[in-house]
């Protein structure tokens, strides 16, 4: 069994063949696939899939960080909406942080990550975290919610060992691996030997981030096996393993029962 704990295959990149990426994801072993939300204007689609892929396909709902504008309350007051209807939603995601494009609303971004958060308890779901560039920003906001039930996953962890053993603290949370495990200069393999295998899930962020030996190419929810192949050797286990473990991981995270 395979997870794809992370995938956008609601977007446009996938308008003309969603049924065969589906079909390849299900031939790879995949069994479930969760779908983070962008924003406003990408609830309609992401729900639509994942109303004709049930049992398949889980939506989250979330305002994402690089969406965060002067527009951020009209854009949170809609993820509210959706909270407070009789919504499907399996996590509150993507959300966090991004200083990677532009820094221009950090303060806004930190208001919007925080509410977020207060609603994730409230509701009592996960939350998915984006972090980029922005380490230090994410543990100080998090820090101030370790001794509550939140839970969820960094999503797209690729930092150094310091840095993982400051996110294990947040007893609650996995760390999302996807295909830059795979990129040729990643550091990543050395950093996963500090954590453990019960500590993550697999990923694949489609369409970004496509693993070895397909990169360049869109990435889709087949491609989570790459990733598989490669976590399972930095750890010399068995794949099957590995993806027992890792699909365990991700199912207690989501609160879905097999």
């Amino acid at each position: 069994m395979l997870i794809d704990t992370h995938s956008h295959l609601f977007l446009e990149e996938f308008s003309e063949d969603l049924p065969q990426v589906m079909e390849r994801a299900r031939e790879a072993g995949v069994s479930y696939i969760f779908m983070p939300n962008i924003d406003s204007t990408t609830i309609d689609s992401m729900l639509s899939v994942c109303a004709d892929y049930p049992g398949f396909c889980y939506p989250m709902i979330g305002l994402h960080p690089t969406s965060v504008n002067e527009t951020y309350e009209q854009e949170l007051a809609v993820v509210r909406e959706q909270l407070a209807g009789d919504n499907q939603f399996v996590a509150i995601g993507e959300i966090g942080l991004d200083l990677y494009w532009d820094k221009t609303f950090l303060k806004e971004q930190l208001l919007v990550f925080e509410k977020q958060i207060e609603w994730a308890l409230e509701y009592r779901l996960p939350i998915v975290i984006h972090s980029r560039d922005a380490f230090e920003y994410i543990y100080k906001v998090m820090s101030a919610y370790k001794n509550t039930p939140l839970t969820g996953i960094f999503h797209s962890f690729t930092g150094t060992p310091e840095e993982a053993a400051k996110l294990l603290e947040f007893e609650g949370f996995m760390l999302g691996i996807n295909g830059v495990v795979t990129f040729k200069k990643s550091t990543l393999p050395e950093t996963l030997l500090t954590v453990p295998l019960e500590r993550i899930v697999l990923e694949t962020d489609s369409p970004y981030l496509t693993p070895v030996p397909n990169r360049g190419k869109r990435n889709e929810s087949a491609n989570v096996k790459d990733t598989l192949v490669k976590v399972a050797e930095i750890y010399r286990m068995p794949s099957e393993y590995v993806s027992q473990v890792t699909s365990g991981n991700a199912l207690k995270v989501f609160g879905i029962r097999k």
